[in-house]
Parts: structure tokens; sequence; C-alpha cells
């Protein structure tokens, strides 16, 4: 990390991610993730429980989802509509197969390698979606099975306190009701406003 951040962050490890998806999830509000270096703070995430029809592990193991079975602490990296990679931390302990889905960040390290790789100049427009995040921070199926706590990721705690506000989640059709998405208020970076906010 460079001098845009106090070096005092403290690193999250495995056991942070040990806990309850819908702790974990609003916990990592104002977090710094970073891939080889790019990234920057999140400011927007979903929940998915392996008891809700909206996740991938609803159905059971299996070679796509094999990742969420497995321990906490782990990046879940699977291909929505055939087009873009999405980035999932999987959560609670071995077996629950349970994850939170990095929907937007607030891009703050490396934004030359981000908007070379996305191909536009709008900082706003990087990294506000599931696809455009990964897009612009190289995330792709190689990542899926990686550890958050080993390179080339690096997740540190949030910095201060952060207001987060909730609401349900986008572009699902089961289990759309359920307000388990979660952002920074005010964050001019999220894919798409609250409907409260």
């Amino acid at each position: 990390m460079n001098n845009r951040y106090p070096l005092s962050l403290r690193q999250l490890h495995k056991r942070f991610f040990s806990r309850s998806v819908h702790l974990v999830a609003p916990d990592l509000i104002g977090a710094t993730l970073l891939v080889d270096g790019v990234g920057g703070r999140i400011v927007e995430v979903e929940a998915y429980h392996h008891t809700d029809p909206a996740a991938h592990s609803y159905r059971g193991l299996t070679e796509r989802n094999a990742v969420m079975f497995g321990p906490a602490g782990f990046v879940y990296v699977y291909r929505s509509y055939g087009i873009h990679w999405c980035v999932n931390f999987v959560c609670e302990p071995a077996g629950s197969a349970s994850a939170v889905l990095i929907r937007a960040i607030e891009p703050l390290e490396g934004l030359a390698k981000m908007k070379r790789r996305r191909g536009l100049t709008d900082e706003r427009l990087l990294c506000s979606g599931p696809g455009r995040l990964t897009e612009a921070m190289g995330v792709t199926h190689a990542h899926n099975g990686l550890a958050l706590d080993q390179p080339p990721f690096e997740v540190y705690a949030r910095d201060g306190e952060f207001e987060v506000e909730s609401g349900v989640r986008i572009g699902i059709t089961k289990a759309a009701d359920l307000p388990w998405r979660y952002g920074l208020k005010g964050s001019k970076f999220l894919s798409k406003p609250f409907k409260n906010g």
C-alpha cells in the first residue's frame, strides 16, 4: 500500500470472514480491497446465504460453486450472464456455503491501470458494478479459490465510522425482497442508488 492509506490499517484474515454473512456484509462497507495493488474502498455489497434461493449454493455442491462450501476467507469468482466476472468473499464455517458479492468500490489505487482496462476516464464509472470492478481490477476465474489474506489480494479493515444503508438486492428474481444489499450512504460510486437514500 502507498501513502494514501495509514500504515496502521489492519489486514482482515479468515477469522473476520468466519462469521455470519449478515454480519460480514455490512462490516465490509468502508473496508479496502486491493488486487495486485489495484483497488479502493468497498462501498456496496450483497449477502447470499445458503438458505437463500438466489444463492449459487442453494441447490447444493457443484464444480462451479465448490469454493463456497469451503472455509471462510477465500474468493469465489463466477461469470454472470456469460459476460462479466463477479467476485465474492466466502463467509461462515466450511459447509455453510454463504458469500458476499462485492458490487462496487471507490477507486483509489492503480487508477491508470483501471482506466486502461475499462477504456474510460470517468472514475465514478470505473468500479460501480460487479462486472465493472472485476474488469478494472483484473479479476478473472484464475482468482477463484485464492485466499483473501494472501497475494494478490489484500483486504483491510475500515479506518473510521461509515454510515451503512441497506435495501433489496439487484438483478435477481428469487428472494428479491430480502434487504441484503448494503452500501455506503451518499457514495457516488454505488452501482445504483438506494431507494431510501
